[in-house]
């Protein structure tokens, strides 16, 4: 049986908020084999989670990453911004930017895609000084760091991005998410651009 948003949602609810556990490097599992279930229904074969991606400052983890052919050609990463977002989330941008451009400039045809579970219910309908909400802010700058592609190569954006925004008031209820079928559609057709002879 496919596992589902709602299965994601409904698990990282219980690990961060029933288990109080929100920094467990499990909580975010279930996504990463989401991430690897999609992946192989469009042949993306032998994903694999927690693999080390060579960077040019830096080797780093990436949650879902596809080691084909002895180089790592996709890289996805994981986040969950459940509290202290007017303190996450400009790090998080840094943070996710500076990753990216340690691997691109190490492997510039690398396909990298980011998928983040957004608390907008804790504080994240709260305003910046500028009286946008942290929500708008976060969604507003990952859209804008993403639609790599040729001739734009830009290092520090991204292929595929989607943001799910969830209410963990009370219980684990999706607010808004994309289509992830769009997602994982664009991360796959932009492997088979660059490297069409592996899906032969």
């Amino acid at each position: 049986m496919a596992i589902s948003l709602q299965d994601v949602v409904d698990d990282l609810y219980r690990i961060a908020v029933l288990e109080g556990s929100t920094q467990s490097p499990s909580r975010l599992d279930l996504l990463a084999d989401l991430c690897i279930e999609q992946l192989s229904y469009r042949k993306v074969n032998n994903v694999g989670k927690e693999i080390v991606i060579p960077g040019f400052g830096r080797s780093k983890k990436w949650d879902v990453a596809w080691p084909s052919t002895g180089k790592t050609r996709l890289g996805i990463s994981l986040k969950s911004l459940l509290s202290n977002i007017r303190g996450t989330v400009p790090n998080r941008i840094d943070d996710l930017m500076g990753e990216l451009t340690s691997v691109q400039l190490k492997s510039p045809e690398i396909v990298t895609g980011y998928i983040v579970i957004f608390d907008a219910a804790s504080n994240g309908n709260s305003y910046r000084r500028d009286g946008t909400r942290w929500i708008d802010f976060f969604s507003k700058s990952i859209e804008q760091l993403t639609g790599r592609d040729s001739p734009s190569w830009a290092s520090g954006t991204l292929e595929a991005s989607a943001i799910v925004t969830v209410d963990f008031t009370s219980d684990a209820r999706v607010l808004d998410a994309p289509d992830l079928n769009d997602f994982f559609d664009r991360i796959t057709d932009r492997l088979r651009d660059r490297i069409p002879e592996l899906f032969e």
